[in-house]
């Protein structure tokens, strides 16, 4: 079916009340007007993401600062190295003494690690981030506010291969147009003769130049005030929407299969597809953890539905800027059979020989996809590298943005938030592709010149050099997470660098505790002694996050009462929540684990993905309590439950560990369990949290550590290590 172009107008969001209170707030703080207002538009533009996104753009003010001696000079306030324009703050836009930078357009030619060594050294504030690798561009303009932005829907015209005509009909002598120049000194020089020469034309015509255009890059605006240079951009970018609107082109769709596949079924899928792209990692020398997130919106639904897919995914990045976090080009993985449906959704976790019989042939195409990126990721380097005259280190040649037909995009990240970052550009890219289409054809810039950005080093520097944490990568699961040792244990792996999940029986408890661990973590209400209700809750971690690594089972409960006399009920009660609710989880991650294996008998020679398992039991297992055997007797249970898993699921690469843990303050030992424990041992609440061989009381933080400190011993299984402070009758050995 057709459907025309989704081009969003970009609106002009200048208020002056909000602007002179910005120049109010920063005046307190010994901010000048200039900056004040330099960063006030800037947000402007940076929270726009038709404009601007992740990092990119840059924005600047000339202005007078006093220097070292105390003179006031003048200086360029430019966007620096690692602000993000929709947050920046007036640091975000270091100082740079104006005339040194000036001075260099005398020269015919300077290296990039020149360029950035001057400019550098003319820092007012030598702790300041380095400025923009376009600060010679912004200053060797003339104008005292200059932006910069990456808006979609210019990209979609300056991706045109007669782009220039296009701008020329639709600007007229408003914009200066650069040719496609790469970043840094040369760009700089380019845009200023650019720039000089459109301006003597509109002067002679009697016109105004607002701004400029370089072609399969970006656009320029400029003027005397801040505002005046905002009003412009969005001016500029308007006339680009109109065009595109008034194109008689539909930009065409096609369901390939008119839906046998159901949605809910990607929380199946995207495991598989992880370990596929895992497996294969490892075999290339790199990790085999990676984070997926899934983007099924109207957009990458068209896209991914396209009759033209195969066509468009060669095509090329909107903007060099953006190989860097998605490589130049996406990866199609072939469509899911028919038959893959929600029955399969409704039957896990007992799903593993469906899933062998029915995507053995998907599983083994999609493998031989990702071979065949990568084969051509390799030849693209090889020669590529050779036109350079070599020297360069070939990155990882994994694809980032992989799209999968009746499914949308897949973001490929080291982390949650890099994905989702793959993922915002693909659809910048689908965007912009789709405007290039109306109005003719989408020609970004040429191999070469993406091979040139994405080798550069000013560009590399921008995705840091700081080494991920060693549980970088891994998704875990806490059940019972939200308060007591699941919360500790919770925030103790994110502070590792893991992606977190808590499940919990109190929904809105497991959303704060999450909060505290990430602006990606995840709370999910989940009844741990429902097996549907684990099994939702596990599939919504695999749907947010792209798989699972290990599962902290921790929920319980105990009821005090002497056994001989107690209930049927009460001990069927806590075998539910401290033995089967262990049972359901494990059974549940366990799938996802074999899941993420499942191209093993395609991928032969690859280390298995594999998982973990790790248990709170007790020491009431080993060394029970008067009054505590419906407690005691299931955590017995559950040590058995550990091994058993440890000994028949250790040749898929799976780990089974528990934690024996005693006299912890929780939500389980609350005061009054202290007190009723104590007086049951006929000594005081003091000797009884701190009665162990070291003679101290136990912490959450420490059951936590040992948690972590089990999930990075990548050779234990089978083991129950004791964190009681010191228990002779608990010792397990």
């Amino acid at each position: 079916m057709p459907m025309t172009t989704n081009v969003l107008n970009c609106q002009n969001r200048w208020d002056e009340a909000e602007a002179k209170k910005t120049i109010e707030n920063y005046a307190n703080l010994g901010v000048n007007e200039d900056i004040a207002l330099r960063t006030y538009s800037a947000r402007l533009l940076g929270s726009d993401p038709q404009l601007v996104l992740h990092g990119g753009g840059n924005t600047s003010v000339k202005t007078f600062q006093k220097n070292l001696l105390g003179e006031s000079i003048q200086v360029l306030c430019v966007k620096g190295s690692g602000w993000d324009l929709a947050t920046i703050e007036p640091e975000g836009h270091p100082a740079v003494a104006l005339e040194p930078l000036q001075i260099l357009r005398k020269l015919n030619q300077l290296s990039d690690e020149d360029m950035v060594a001057t400019q550098r050294k003319n820092l007012l504030d030598i702790k300041s981030p380095n400025p923009s690798v376009e600060t010679l561009l912004h200053a060797f303009l003339p104008d005292k506010f200059v932006d910069h932005t990456h808006s979609t829907s210019l990209l979609a015209i300056a991706d045109q291969p007669n782009a220039a005509q296009i701008c020329q009909e639709i600007y007229g002598n408003r914009v200066a147009i650069v040719p496609y120049v790469m970043p840094g000194f040369d760009l700089a020089i380019a845009a200023a003769k650019a720039y000089e020469a459109a301006q003597e034309e509109a002067t002679n015509k009697g016109t105004r130049l607002d701004g400029m255009i370089l072609l399969k890059h970006g656009i320029f605006s400029f003027g005397e005030t801040a505002k005046e240079s905002y009003d412009r951009m969005i001016e500029l970018v308007n006339i680009a929407e109109e065009r595109i609107k008034k194109s008689d082109v539909t930009f065409q769709r096609e369901r390939r299969s008119e839906n046998t596949t159901h949605h809910e079924n990607i929380g199946l899928i995207l495991p598989i597809i992880r370990g596929m792209i895992g497996r294969i990692s490892a075999l290339e020398g790199h990790s085999k953890h990676w984070i997926l997130a899934h983007r099924d919106t109207d957009l990458a639904l068209m896209i991914a539905n396209h009759n033209n897919l195969d066509d468009f995914a060669k095509r090329g990045v909107a903007t060099p800027d953006h190989v860097i976090r998605t490589k130049a080009f996406p990866l199609i993985l072939p469509a899911l059979p028919d038959s893959f449906t929600a029955k399969t959704y409704n039957n896990f976790p007992n799903i593993n020989t469906e899933i062998a019989n029915e995507l053995s042939i998907w599983i083994d195409n999609s493998c031989r996809a990702i071979t065949q990126y990568i084969d051509e990721y390799k030849a693209y380097f090889q020669r590529q590298n050779a036109r350079v005259g070599g020297g360069k280190t070939m990155l990882d040649p994994l694809p980032r943005l992989l799209i999968l037909p009746g499914f949308g995009f897949i973001g490929l990240g080291t982390s949650l938030a890099q994905a989702n970052i793959v993922n915002d550009i693909g659809e910048v890219w689908a965007t912009t592709l789709a405007g290039a289409e109306a109005v003719g054809h989408f020609r970004p810039v040429s191999e070469d010149d993406t091979f040139d950005l994405e080798y550069w080093s000013l560009e590399q520097a921008k995705l840091g050099k700081s080494k991920e944490q060693e549980l970088a990568r891994q998704i875990v699961v806490i059940t019972g997470g939200a308060s007591g040792i699941g919360s500790a244990v919770a925030k103790e792996f994110a502070k590792q660098g893991a992606e977190i999940a808590i499940l919990d029986i109190n929904q809105e408890a497991a959303i704060t505790t999450a909060s505290q661990c990430g602006k990606n973590a995840i709370g999910i209400g989940c009844d741990v002694t429902n097996p549907r209700s684990v099994s939702d809750a596990i599939l919504k971690v695999t749907t947010h996050f792209g798989g699972l690594d290990l599962v902290v089972s921790n929920a319980g409960a105990a009821w005090n009462q002497a056994i001989s006399n107690m209930n049927d009920n009460i001990l069927r009660q806590s075998f539910e929540l401290n033995f089967f609710s262990h049972q359901h989880v494990s059974q549940a991650a366990v799938a996802i684990y074999k899941l993420q294996d499942s191209s093993a008998n395609h991928l032969t020679d690859s280390p298995k993905i594999g998982g973990c398992l790790l248990y709170n039991a007790s020491k009431q297992a080993l060394n029970p309590g008067p009054n505590f055997g419906a407690y005691g007797i299931a955590k017995a249970a559950l040590i058995a439950l550990m091994r058993q898993y440890a000994l028949e699921e250790g040749s898929n690469n799976i780990r089974s560990n528990a934690i024996n843990a005693d006299r912890i303050r929780s939500g389980l030992l609350d005061a009054e369990m202290i007190s009723t424990r104590s007086n049951a041992r006929g000594i005081s609440e003091e000797e009884y949290m701190s009665g162990n061989l070291l003679k101290q009381e136990v912490r959450s933080s420490d059951v936590a550590e040992a948690f972590v400190a089990l999930a990075k011993m990548q050779r234990t299984t089978g083991a129950l290590v004791t964190v009681d402070g010191g228990n002779v009758a608990a010792m397990v050995r």
